[in-house]
């Protein structure tokens, strides 16, 4: 069975995250989104909220699994018995971050690759955190998110400005 392994963080997914999702479980038998819980930052979802969100919208692809995992996403693709961690390039700039990222997974575990998946051009803009600055202003974030996330977002923000 050949199975890679998709984390980040996807706070929130967005149709960035979405179309690579699509596109690399058409390479493999299963493709496991990992939902990265990282202590060190605050996201706007909790990491069961996430997993809930990513679920959701990939419901209909049948060889996606949507897992949670913390600490290193080569450790992490090892323990789900992955060949390969799939990584979404929207520029130059993400090539040379990614690029250290898999050369360091790859010496720290040489059974695992990593393989790039440019972003479709009409996404190439997208990130979470444009979608968060967009709505925190109220602008409109449909053509950024799923249809079903784009409530949860303004929601999840109202109730984050009420707790302050």
């Amino acid at each position: 069975m050949r199975r890679a392994v998709y984390p980040g963080s996807f706070d929130p997914v967005t149709l960035g995250h979405l179309d690579i999702i699509r596109r690399s479980s058409d390479l493999v038998d299963e493709l496991i989104v990992g939902v990265l819980n990282n202590s060190a930052k605050t996201p706007l979802f909790s990491v069961e909220e996430r997993v809930k969100l990513l679920m959701d919208v990939t419901k209909d692809i049948s060889n996606v699994r949507i897992q949670a995992f913390s600490g290193l996403s080569v450790n992490f693709a090892k323990e789900m018995g992955a060949e390969f961690i799939v990584r979404g390039l929207r520029a130059i700039t993400d090539f040379e971050y990614e690029l250290q990222m898999a050369q360091t997974n790859r010496i720290m575990n040489p059974e695992i690759d990593t393989v790039f998946l440019t972003t479709s051009l009409e996404y190439a803009y997208l990130s979470s955190t444009t979608v968060k600055e967009v709505a925190s202003y109220g602008g409109d974030i449909s053509k950024f998110v799923p249809a079903t996330v784009v409530d949860q977002v303004f929601h999840k923000m109202a109730e984050k400005k009420n707790k302050k």
